[in-house]
């Protein structure tokens, strides 16, 4: 009995864990360490930022197998807004926007134009 995931659920498995780390590596000095001089942030930012590399590589030479470069791609964007949304609502206390809500709408069309063949 094969109980392995498919290449593309694991794909995107790993983009999801490695967005967390990007995310948080982007945009969490903002809150944590806006007092710190910005090359402190970058050290830190720098070093969240290697396990958020250490999941996107793998990640995207397994999906490169089941998927198309500009798939991953577009895949990754979805990702990072679906992920972000809430980072910066809940996180970062920012106000809830409907322009994430069109923004996700726009993207949906990017889904469709890059999974319609």
């Amino acid at each position: 009995m094969n109980t392995a995931l498919p290449a593309g659920l694991v794909s995107i498995l790993l983009l999801v864990c490695s967005n967390v780390f990007m995310t948080f590596a982007w945009y969490a000095h903002l809150k944590d360490m806006s007092a710190k001089p910005w090359y402190i942030a970058a050290l830190a930012s720098w070093g969240i930022a290697l396990f958020e590399y250490l999941l996107q590589v793998p990640a995207n030479r397994i999906g490169y197998q089941v998927f198309t470069l500009g798939q991953l791609k577009i895949i990754q964007e979805v990702i990072t807004l679906a992920l972000f949304v809430p980072f910066a609502i809940f996180y970062m206390q920012q106000p809830f926007k409907w322009d994430f809500v069109w923004a996700g709408l726009c993207l949906l069309g990017a889904v469709y134009f890059m999974f319609r063949s």
